[in-house]
């Protein structure tokens, strides 16, 4: 990656987190007024309208040539479009967003395994000491400080539903690294359309619901424009640039974005969070040193 386009690369892959956190925090109520499949329909029927256009514009894709990575895409839109999505909401219905921040702080782990083996990437000792001190922060950042909490933890049904979430995102990104020869707006564009005609009949079974709260409402156009859009052309884009084994660290700061958007909703944050919240932004920043 030449040094012109890696700040703007590390720019994208410190937004996505930021856009992720809090589709964590307006899931948990967006959730309770519709069901998952629903909100994962609508969030991605929005997106499609801005992605489409965005697509033609920037990068102007040979759109047929697209169309020959069906195979893959396909299993991209299955993975991370509808599988990724569907399940963070489940586990959201059944689970604590804290019980869902400890299992999600699986799946950098579980990136950098798959990409070493599949992908044949290489760890040097700064993606190693960045991963052992940004997970270490989110610990902090989860328990307050206690890591005795652990132990106490009662994990359920929505964790194992959280932990396929987690396995389905840690694919998507490795194939995500492998697609270089596409367009990564147009492979994402690409794979929500196929991924809303699979949903499609499902919803139009069960229907969408009939009205929704103002904070609902805000919550959905929020999912739709920037976890959405915004996350995911960031991240695909990144793929391109950055081994799968680098980028996945940078959702260890998902949780300290989350913890960041509570304070600014008035709740209360220790200091021992914030040290945690400094571990993980030092080992994201180690992890990316060349």
């Amino acid at each position: 990656m030449d040094r012109l386009k890696r700040p703007y690369v590390l720019l994208f892959l410190t937004l996505a987190p930021l856009f992720w956190a809090g589709n964590y925090v307006l899931g948990e109520y967006v959730v309770e007024e519709m069901p998952p499949l629903a909100m994962t329909f609508i969030r991605w029927l929005i997106a499609i309208v801005l992605l489409i256009p965005l697509a033609q514009i920037i990068e102007k894709p040979d759109w047929k040539s697209v169309l020959k990575a069906w195979k893959l895409l396909t299993l991209m839109a299955l993975l991370g479009i509808i599988g990724y999505n569907f399940l963070l909401y489940e586990a959201l219905r059944h689970t604590t967003p804290v019980n869902a921040s400890l299992v999600n702080s699986i799946s950098p782990i579980l990136i950098v395994i798959l990409s070493t083996f599949l992908l044949k990437e290489k760890l040097t000792k700064w993606n190693l000491s960045g991963l052992v001190v940004s997970l270490s922060g989110v610990l902090l950042v989860l328990t307050n400080g206690d890591l005795q909490n652990l132990l106490q933890v009662q994990f359920n049904a929505g964790d194992v539903i959280m932990l396929m979430a987690v396995i389905c995102w840690s694919i998507y990104s490795i194939l995500g690294r492998r697609m270089t020869d596409i367009p990564p707006i147009a492979a994402t564009t690409v794979s929500v359309v196929i991924g809303l005609v699979m949903i499609l009949p499902i919803i139009l079974y069960q229907g969408l619901p009939a009205s929704l709260s103002t904070a609902g409402m805000a919550g959905i156009v929020y999912m739709g424009l920037f976890p959405s859009v915004g996350a995911f052309v960031f991240w695909n884009v990144s793929l391109r640039y950055i081994d799968a084994s680098k980028v996945g660290i940078f959702l260890y700061l998902i949780p300290v974005f989350t913890a960041i958007i509570s304070v600014l909703q008035g709740k209360p944050i220790s200091l021992i969070q914030a040290a945690g919240g400094i571990l993980v932004f030092i080992g994201v920043y180690l992890n990316s040193r060349k």
